[in-house]
């Protein structure tokens, strides 16, 4: 491809990550404007780089996970030679990902040591002990690893253009005019970071007691349908308001459905990375994870954390066998913050 030469971003694997690497993405903006940026992502994570208005082609990746494929990666760099790339910001820490820019011949490629990535990264930087947030993590990519990083970053930012949401929320049974309160029970990292389902189930019915017209949408993949389908079950005489879409629809249709939610309440997860990042009232659940780590940065944001002693454990499944962190946390806790959003 001739031209401007452009500038590669290499996606992490997860959603919540992909969201919060939005600011990296501004700030190279803000520095050379005229630089066009391509996000090579999975296409689990496709669509949101495409509601990220700093990028201007998303290409997805034919990798399958966790598999090197090292003749279908150099296949694939020899296509991304001819774009005419004349830096790539390589976001996950694996060998794998440092391989592409790599083999595409790419000059200029920035990132995390990682898994000892000399040459293959040869603008090197180190993350901090501890492990800084994971906004300004990626961030510190957009400066010279010997320059400090700046204060006031910007936040992760998305947009869906007003005719898709119109039409998501028609198509899923959105009543209109209805305010939506979108939950996010599952998470993709394991179920200690869930918030019981009879929780949740307990704070849908607040919702419609207090509000009889409004709506809970139940977002997740087909992996969470068990999990919402036990908070519609929990859901007492609010069952009828609930509207079970685990499965049901697409990322790029769920994004939609959260940009216009009068609020969202959500594990830790990439649904809650999401809503923040639209600038919905957000109440954020925390559980086995740090809430200073990936919090919500929307201007109504609440985080609900017990902060035991025995958390952040980070751990997939609880390791004490109580799930004291979640179980604990009730639905009046969860409605007392939320209802000053609503």
């Amino acid at each position: 491809m001739n031209g401007q030469p452009r500038t590669l971003i290499v996606s992490p694997n997860w959603i919540g990550d992909a969201v919060m690497a939005q600011p990296l993405l501004a700030l190279l903006r803000q520095s050379r404007p005229e630089r066009q940026i391509d996000v090579l992502a999975p296409p689990s994570v496709a669509p949101v780089w495409r509601a990220v208005a700093q990028v201007d082609t998303v290409l997805e990746t034919p990798f399958r996970h966790r598999a090197l494929q090292l003749s279908e990666r150099w296949k694939y760099a020899k296509l991304l030679r001819e774009r005419g790339y004349a830096d790539a910001f390589v976001l996950p820490n694996t060998i794998k990902y440092a391989l592409i820019p790599w083999l595409a011949g790419i000059p200029r490629r920035v990132g995390y040591k990682g898994e000892m990535r000399y040459g293959l990264v040869n603008v090197m930087h180190h993350d901090e002990v501890p492990p800084r947030p994971m906004v300004p993590f990626y961030a510190a990519l957009a400066r010279d690893p010997s320059e400090p990083l700046a204060a006031d970053l910007p936040r992760p930012r998305l947009t869906v253009p007003g005719e898709q949401v119109a039409q998501v929320r028609a198509r899923h049974g959105v009543g209109e005019g209805r305010a939506l309160v979108a939950f996010a029970p599952g998470a993709e990292f394991g179920a200690a970071k869930r918030w019981p389902p009879r929780h949740f189930g307990a704070l849908a019915q607040a919702i419609v007691q207090a509000n009889p017209s409004a709506q809970v949408a139940l977002l997740g993949s087909p992996k969470d349908r068990p999990t919402c389908d036990e908070v519609a079950a929990n859901a007492g005489d609010a069952a009828h308001a609930i509207l079970n879409l685990a499965g049901q629809t697409k990322l790029d249709e769920a994004i939609a459905l959260i940009a216009k939610a009068a609020a969202v309440v959500a594990n830790d997860s990439g649904l809650l990375h999401i809503a923040s990042a639209l600038n919905r009232p957000v109440l954020a659940l925390y559980g086995p994870t740090d809430p200073d780590h990936a919090p919500p940065f929307s201007d109504m944001a609440r985080s609900l954390s017990l902060r035991l002693d025995c958390a952040p454990c980070r751990q997939r499944e609880c390791p004490l066998g109580h799930h004291n962190c979640m179980e604990q946390m009730g639905a009046d806790m969860a409605w007392r913050e939320l209802r000053p959003m609503l």
